[in-house]
């Protein structure tokens, strides 16, 4: 009987089930029961945002976001852009957003290019090598992140006073009021160098999308968008007559002048978010690179390919199906724990945000901001780490 049902169903000319039967098939089984559900969730959001508003309107708060260009009473101490107390507190979230994006897009920088490095070691036939890589692994991923960033601030406040610290390398100087590093600057330029590296970028990628678009990607194609990108940079500079400049940090009184200065809290924060997170991603490139069969290594040395050769040329790309999704979850957990740079007093997004609720009493306002700012960031990110992963994934099907 089932059976001529369903010859019935899909046989041609006969009656479509219609909207309602198409709209019954999508809402599924127990179609009351789901209504009654989602019908206590509503009262359940509605008391809970109607005595909400009662609270706030008993404490003499409006609700609403009008705050934002109101005026912030507090300093930030560390900053992208300037800022200062009287400023509105939209800046001040902005000033907090940048700084969460600056220590997350370093932090997954840095700890891709180290895990890749430790995960190789990793395989190593030296045994010294290898077991001080699992030493490292384990002690890193069995250990609180907060624990570590506590240990990393401590570390950096015990380093001695610029009068006293050394300088690594002639250029590097590792005191209690930051790290001083070299940087690059543009002098005689209206507009600096970061504009003229955005310009860069933006450039490169509208030549690589029209290439995408034109059907005409192929292995000259990277090569092409990075020489546009430096004819960018160039013209950048001679249009603005700036010229670049290396500025060296060093000894001038009691502190440090010149270069590039990184706080202690920002210095503790990257460094404890990368070693921690490269001790992971050092397991996925392990994993990835042991996925890969042993038939790829004996035909690679039958062409007469070193161990580098073959990681690089014939390991890593097939191995990427593997790694990218696991490391797409690592940037994620990254990004989302650079919130506890709260924890040891570098004022990212958490931080300026938690001062603003407390200051102005917008706590639920703040925590709405909060949410939306994470969730934008973190589903931009995947995104982005998806397309990569369906080019992954596309070059290394077999046909």
């Amino acid at each position: 009987m089932s059976d001529r049902r369903l010859f019935r169903t899909a046989a041609p000319g006969l009656k479509s089930p219609g909207r309602f039967g198409r709209i019954r098939a999508w809402w599924g089984g127990w179609p009351l029961g789901q209504l009654a559900f989602l019908g206590v969730l509503a009262l359940l959001g509605w008391l809970f945002v109607s005595n909400v508003l009662e609270t706030m309107a008993r404490v003499g708060i409006l609700p609403g976001f009008g705050f934002l260009s109101s005026s912030a009473n507090f300093e930030i101490g560390e900053s992208a852009i300037p800022f200062r107390a009287g400023d509105t507190y939209l800046r001040a979230i902005a000033a907090g957003l940048l700084n969460t994006l600056k220590v997350s897009l370093l932090g997954c920088l840095l700890a891709t290019v180290l895990g890749v490095v430790i995960g190789v070691a990793g395989l190593s036939r030296n045994l010294l090598l290898s077991g001080l890589v699992r030493w490292f692994i384990e002690i890193t991923r069995n250990t609180p992140l907060l624990l570590q960033l506590f240990f990393w601030m401590a570390l950096a406040k015990a380093l001695p006073a610029p009068r006293q610290a050394p300088a690594l390398f002639g250029a590097v100087f590792l005191t209690n009021r930051g790290v001083s590093i070299p940087s690059l600057s543009l002098e005689g330029s209206p507009f600096g160098l970061l504009p003229a590296l955005a310009l860069a970028g933006a450039l490169g990628g509208v030549f690589w999308l029209l290439l995408r678009l034109s059907g005409r990607l192929s292995r000259r194609s990277g090569a092409a968008t990075a020489a546009t990108a430096v004819i960018a940079v160039l013209l950048v500079l001679a249009l603005s007559g700036g010229r670049p400049v290396v500025q060296v940090p060093a000894l001038a009184g009691f502190n440090i002048r010149g270069g590039l200065n990184l706080s202690p809290e920002f210095a503790a924060l990257l460094t404890g978010l990368v070693v921690k997170f490269s001790a992971l991603i050092a397991e996925i490139v392990r994993a990835g690179i042991q996925s890969v069969g042993t038939g790829q290594w004996e035909a690679a040395r039958a062409l007469g390919l070193h161990d580098g050769q073959i990681i690089r040329l014939v390991v890593l790309p097939q191995a990427l199906r593997v790694i990218t999704p696991l490391t797409t979850s690592s940037y994620l957990d990254l990004t989302k724990d650079s919130s506890l740079a709260v924890a040891i007093g570098f004022p990212d997004l958490v931080s300026i945000v938690n001062t603003t609720a407390n200051t102005t009493g917008q706590s639920m306002e703040a925590l709405i901001i909060l949410i939306g700012t994470f969730l934008a960031i973190n589903l931009a990110l995947s995104a982005l780490m998806n397309l990569y992963n369906n080019r992954v994934a596309l070059r290394g099907s077999t046909r």
